[in-house]
């Protein structure tokens, strides 16, 4: 059976807490996102979103709806942030699973959301392959992050 099959996305929850805990990156992955255990106290406007497959946490990232959104787009849009797979669970198709499934759900969970935006280091080559191939186009947008130069992509959301 294929596993990424039963990918879904949901919101976090205390059920996920000690899995996400046991979640490790290797430094070339750790140096441009954020383990969960250190982003999922969030604020208002903040939603942190787990991915799973058959119910077990095997990926993590934040969708903002704050402020700060507006340095990356003029639309109704929210920023993905934190995006991580555990490095355990790498190689399996779960990042594009979880992506691909990100469009719908943002249009189910958040309805007036228009856009999603997220920015990637110049230098995180398999994150921009991934963002492109499940839809997020190069806005030509460009910012500095702490690691350098970010990228800023969009994924348009069109309602029906």
């Amino acid at each position: 059976m294929n596993e990424a099959a039963s990918v879904a996305l949901t919101h976090f929850s205390q059920n996920h807490v000690a899995v996400l805990r046991t979640f490790e990156l290797p430094d070339e992955q750790s140096q441009f996102t954020s383990l969960p255990h250190r982003v999922w106290e969030v604020t208002e406007g903040q939603h942190p979103i787990v991915i799973t497959s058959e119910c077990e946490p095997v990926g993590f990232f934040l969708l903002h709806a704050t402020d700060r959104v507006k340095e990356y787009s003029p639309n109704k849009a929210m920023l993905l942030t934190s995006f991580s797979i555990n490095h355990a669970k790498q190689g399996k198709g779960f990042a594009k699973q979880g992506m691909l499934l990100l469009r719908e759900f943002v249009k189910t969970e958040f309805p007036t959301c228009d856009e999603i935006v997220l920015a990637v280091n110049h230098k995180n080559i398999p994150a921009q392959r991934l963002y492109e191939r499940v839809g997020f186009v190069d806005t030509g947008r460009r910012k500095m992050g702490p690691k350098g130069e970010q990228y800023i992509m969009s994924l348009p959301l069109q309602h029906t």
